[in-house]
């Protein structure tokens, strides 16, 4: 009787320390890695999203398996420091900035989570990193030359609306880069003997005025520069342009994708799978400082046929030929 109950014990000891094991396992695995988006609220989020979740994956993270992603998308610039903030005291493991409003507010948030921003401004100018090649501190991630290419933009537009004497230029006056843009262009202007009246708008309210004032300055054509706000309305901005029977350039491929008559810049969802892609090797344990700032060097022009015909606007055969695509 003895010997049996040994046993029995033995054996209820055994089954017990074995259901155990799971648990202490378990509890000795790592943490998933939780990694902060952060942006201004973009209108068609899917595009840029799905940008960042394929760079991730191309680094071997997936979404809920390996690796969460929280994300925080602000209605008005003013509320990403605190969701900056709020993405620091979740203690994530990396923040992903989309659009200078956030990188700045990241960086003003913390100066020890590794941060990935994505941005169309120089950011050794503004202060973001200290050298391209060498980033320093805890920044890094990816430019575009879309405010460069700016004046590009204007020469492209005069192609297709060649009797224009007047073009207006759209700007966001929160650019960091406003006058020295504004600069650029009005230089291109002269040489094609244009008028370019500068217009800006920052918000819903102002997108109306800027339209509403097109007539009064006898403007033929819209030209609009780099600004991540111009992106997050690309469809009201090429509604608008539609209604008040404008032809215009951004330098966003969401716009023509939404009906505008033209776009030639970076891709959007190229720069963020970019990103992305940065984001998943800092998580495998790469520093920022050791990896440079990335410079977008493709630029696609996308012409809209459907939305030219609407407009009365031909464009000439050597334009289309020269488009990476065609929409019709």
């Amino acid at each position: 009787m003895t010997a049996k109950m040994k046993r029995r014990d033995f054996i209820t000891l055994l089954g017990g320390a074995t259901a155990a094991w799971p648990l202490a396992a378990r509890a000795q695995q790592p943490a998933m890695p939780v990694v902060g988006f952060l942006s201004t609220s973009p209108g068609p989020v899917a595009p840029i999203v799905v940008g960042f979740r394929g760079g991730l994956n191309a680094t071997g993270f997936a979404e809920g398996q390996n690796v969460a992603i929280e994300f925080r998308w602000a209605d008005q610039y003013d509320q990403l420091p605190a969701l900056a903030a709020d993405l620091v005291h979740r203690q994530v493991s990396v923040i992903a900035a989309s659009g200078l409003p956030a990188a700045m507010a990241a960086k003003a948030a913390t100066g020890t989570i590794p941060i990935v921003f994505q941005l169309a401004s120089d950011p050794v100018a503004l202060g973001l990193v200290a050298s391209l090649n060498r980033p320093g501190a805890n920044l890094t991630g990816l430019t575009s030359l879309n405010e460069e290419i700016g004046p590009k933009r204007l020469e492209l537009l005069h192609e297709v609306v060649p009797t224009a004497t007047i073009i207006a230029l759209l700007m966001n006056p929160t650019s960091p880069n406003l006058e020295t843009l504004s600069k650029d262009m009005q230089a291109v202007a002269r040489t094609l003997r244009l008028e370019l009246p500068v217009l800006q708008a920052s918000n819903e309210r102002d997108l109306d005025t800027v339209f509403a004032t097109l007539p009064r300055v006898q403007a033929g054509g819209l030209v609009a520069g780099a600004h991540a706000f111009f992106n997050s309305r690309s469809e009201r901005i090429a509604a608008l342009a539609l209604r008040h029977s404008v032809p215009m350039i951004t330098p966003y491929r969401e716009f023509a994708a939404a009906g505008g008559l033209m776009s030639y810049g970076h891709s959007i969802i190229e720069q963020h799978r970019q990103a992305g892609i940065y984001v998943g090797r800092i998580l495998k344990g790469e520093k920022p400082s050791d990896l440079p700032v990335q410079q977008a060097t493709k630029v696609e022009l996308i012409i809209n046929l459907k939305t030219a015909t609407a407009l009365g606007v031909t464009f000439p055969l050597s334009l289309l030929g020269r488009a990476d695509e065609v929409i019709e």
